[in-house]
């Protein structure tokens, strides 16, 4: 019997390694095959991203936004329901027809929709935004092919009014910028939610969940006391040819802001198509300017409540006073000889407000300028507030002449709302409340009050009462055009020249004029402010005093502020019940 080739035998030898290969082999591909089936690698992982993308889409659904009520529960802020439409061209079972309803609806061209209704694309869009109406008309249709898209609409029912309190919102309706839109975005949106959907047809859930809604918002305004200061500031901008205009109406007892009206103003509504950009914020929280004579009531009280003068000071006025190398005159250039506290505020006396301010020093008059909260932000609740300008002895930029000018309202800058909050300090027997824009924040479980508080005592109620009588004398001998039948007024006019960044500018318009007055004096219950830029007219009491007299001849109506008689008697009438039943 004769014994395998050589070949044979070759081949018998190798046969265990082919094996061997085969075997390996094998078990790589069953691995790799396991591997890519149950364990996330690249290649699968691209592989399900390109088919998801083909089949699926993450929608981004936004909260929706709480709403803004005045003070009454009036809307100022709420949605509306619009719609984004698309088409999935797969799934359309006769698109001729489809097209013809489409088309019907949404008055599109039926050639437009029928191309996209036939398209080789597995998603198109159609229409949007729009509105509900035909978004329910849409979804009549019952099609699988079409799918609605809810996106958010925001809408002022008031239009321009409160505008730059209210707010406005941007990125679709996601965030809110100007005003309490703004200020309170968190607390309005609500939480976002994003979803994997279907785009086969396309796929939207039903429902959102309760807690992702935003909460709602009532405000301390009160759209009765907002529309008549804003038609009064209209007219005065017309009357006076300004430049623009501001009016603030706030209760200082508890710090409420009733009215913030600034003019020109804009509609929310159409925000977009606003070309000037500075429409867009807001010059009473927003902007500082140079108060001028408004300043020298926060110079006296604090020489008051220092004790550095009393009530019957005076001193002789010769219409120059040089401060630090800087010379200082009466705005009028006259000299007024021997003059008291009265005397100054009524006439506005740069060069009694910077002698009083060099009885101080700087040490006092810094420190109550600050306790009066200049050079810091209010806290009113509006967005991007500015903290205005108070240099301070120390500061690189701070030199002796500052002590003269603070006094009279020049090299600072304040808001609006700063200026008013000082006055309402007064107003409210020297106790400063913390102004505020919000009164209620409107949850699932309910209102929750936002409380009033205190920010702190700036003058005795004895200095507030000294200023009290003060500016009522200032109102019936240096802006008798403020006062109203039947109430006690105290108030102080207030002009400023308009400064650059070297000098003042020149011109008949180159100023700012203003009045803040408060009423009853006695009980005060409104403080009111005026402020007009460039406006025809040299003093704040030609001009602006008579506009805040035609703003509160209706605001005694409106907020029932009865007068000094009825009062009176009804004090008389409580005191005779309190004497019987003692």
């Amino acid at each position: 019997m004769q014994g395998p080739s050589s070949q044979q035998a070759t081949i018998q030898a190798r046969l265990p390694f082919v094996a061997i290969f085969l075997i390996l082999l094998a078990a790589y591909l069953i691995i790799n095959l396991a591997n890519f089936q149950f364990f996330p690698r690249s290649v699968r992982q691209e592989l399900e991203k390109i088919g998801n993308s083909i089949t699926n889409t993450t929608l981004r659904i936004p909260a929706e936004r709480g709403r803004i009520y005045d003070r009454d529960g009036e809307p100022l802020a709420y949605n509306l329901v619009q719609y984004r439409l698309g088409i999935s061209p797969a799934f359309v079972a006769d698109a001729d027809s489809l097209s013809a309803k489409l088309s019907e609806i949404l008055n599109l061209s039926y050639f437009e929709i029928w191309r996209k209704a036939t398209s080789e694309n597995v998603w198109e869009f159609l229409a949007g935004p729009i509105s509900a109406e035909q978004g329910q008309a849409i979804a009549a249709l019952d099609d699988i092919s079409l799918g609605l898209e809810e996106i958010p609409k925001r809408f002022y029912p008031q239009g321009e009014l409160a505008a730059h309190v209210v707010g406005i919102v941007v990125d679709d309706g996601l965030r809110g910028a100007l005003g309490v839109e703004g200020a309170f975005n968190d607390t309005l949106s609500g939480r976002v939610l994003d979803l994997a959907i279907s785009k086969v047809p396309f796929d939207l859930p039903e429902d959102r969940p309760a807690e992702q809604r935003g909460q709602d918002i009532v405000l301390t305004l009160d759209r009765d006391v907002q529309f008549w200061v804003e038609s009064e500031l209209k007219n005065a901008v017309e009357q006076y040819n300004a430049f623009r205009g501001t009016v603030i109406v706030m209760d200082p007892r508890n710090g409420d802001v009733l009215a913030l009206a600034n003019y020109p103003s804009i509609d929310p509504n159409n925000f977009l198509e606003i070309a000037d950009p500075n429409l867009r914020v807001n010059p009473a929280i927003n902007e500082t300017y140079e108060p001028g004579s408004l300043m020298q009531v926060l110079t006296v009280a604090g020489a008051l409540e220092k004790g550095v003068i009393t009530p019957f000071w005076t001193y002789n006025d010769t219409g120059y006073l040089e401060v630090g190398g800087r010379d200082i005159f009466n705005a009028t250039y006259r000299s007024y000889g021997t003059t008291d506290l009265a005397t100054i505020l009524s006439n506005s006396l740069d060069v009694g407000a910077a002698t009083i301010a060099l009885q101080m020093g700087t040490s006092d008059f810094y420190s109550m300028m600050r306790a009066f909260g200049l050079g810091q932000a209010t806290g009113v609740g509006l967005f991007a507030e500015e903290r205005g300008e108070l240099r301070l002895p120390g500061d690189s930029d701070w030199n002796e002449s500052f002590l003269g000018l603070n006094s009279y309202g020049q090299s600072l800058k304040v808001t609006a709302m700063q200026m008013i909050t000082a006055y309402a300090a007064i107003a409210n027997d020297g106790i400063m409340r913390q102004p505020r824009i919000v009164r209620q924040i409107i949850s699932e479980d309910g209102p929750e009050e936002a409380r009033s508080s205190t920010i702190r005592r700036v003058v005795s109620a004895e200095t507030a009462a000294i200023l009290k009588d003060i500016l009522i004398r200032v109102v019936g001998e240096g802006a008798p055009a403020a006062e109203l039948s039947g109430y006690s007024i105290a108030g102080k006019p207030g002009t400023a020249k308009i400064s650059t960044a070297v000098a003042f500018e020149e011109g008949r318009n180159a100023k700012i004029l203003s009045f803040i007055g408060f009423l009853p004096a006695d009980d005060p219950q409104a403080v009111v402010m005026v402020k007009l830029d460039r406006p025809d007219g040299d003093f704040g009491y030609q001009v602006a005093a008579p506009v805040f007299r035609r703003i509160v001849d209706r605001l005694v109506i409106l907020l029932e502020i009865p007068g000094d008689s009825v009062r009176s008697r009804l004090a008389a009438a409580e005191a005779d019940i309190n004497r019987s039943s003692s």
